[in-house]
């Protein structure tokens, strides 16, 4: 009786066990520095409107990828976007100027669809070393002829490690 009563708390700790190393596994998996949306309010993205996002940094001997996030709805005119990314360190800012394909030639959005709404992830930076340890911000505008830009909802920016 007493090897039955073993048994099952054996049985029962080894669960418990195995239980939690999947649980830790799946907590561990986040490599997501930041990801960050913010919503247009009224769906009209003005060049006054930028979209700041502050991170850290904290093992600068890591590879990183840098997407910028994008949603808006089918009403959007256009077949790309053109943003301003502005990166500051601290101590000095870069500004680089990009450009996205939103739609194919025959006018279909390229972007994953739910309803009337279309989303996009584009990388920006892919294996990117930042050079220090630290606080840094990315801040984007819209680079568009058109001010405000319409039918935008929002836009934001994910920073995770590279695999």
């Amino acid at each position: 009786m007493a090897q039955k009563i073993n048994l099952l708390l054996n049985k029962r700790q080894v669960f418990l066990l195995g239980l939690l190393l999947i649980t830790s596994l799946f907590v561990g998996c986040t490599s997501n520095v930041i990801d960050s949306n913010v919503e247009i309010a009224d769906r009209r993205w003005t060049y006054r409107n930028h979209i700041s996002t502050p991170f850290e940094i904290k093992d600068n001997s890591k590879a990183y990828n840098i997407y910028f996030k994008l949603r808006h709805t089918a009403d959007y005119k256009y077949a790309n976007i053109y943003i301003l990314a502005h990166f500051r360190d601290g101590k000095k800012m870069v500004t680089r100027r990009y450009q996205f394909k939103l739609a194919k030639n025959d006018g279909e959005w390229l972007g994953s669809g739910s309803g009337n709404v279309f989303s996009y992830t584009f990388p920006m930076l892919t294996n990117y070393h930042f050079p220090h340890n630290g606080k840094f911000e990315i801040e984007i505008e819209q680079n568009m002829r058109d001010n405000p830009l319409l039918e935008v909802s929002d836009a934001g920016i994910l920073v995770d490690l590279a695999q």
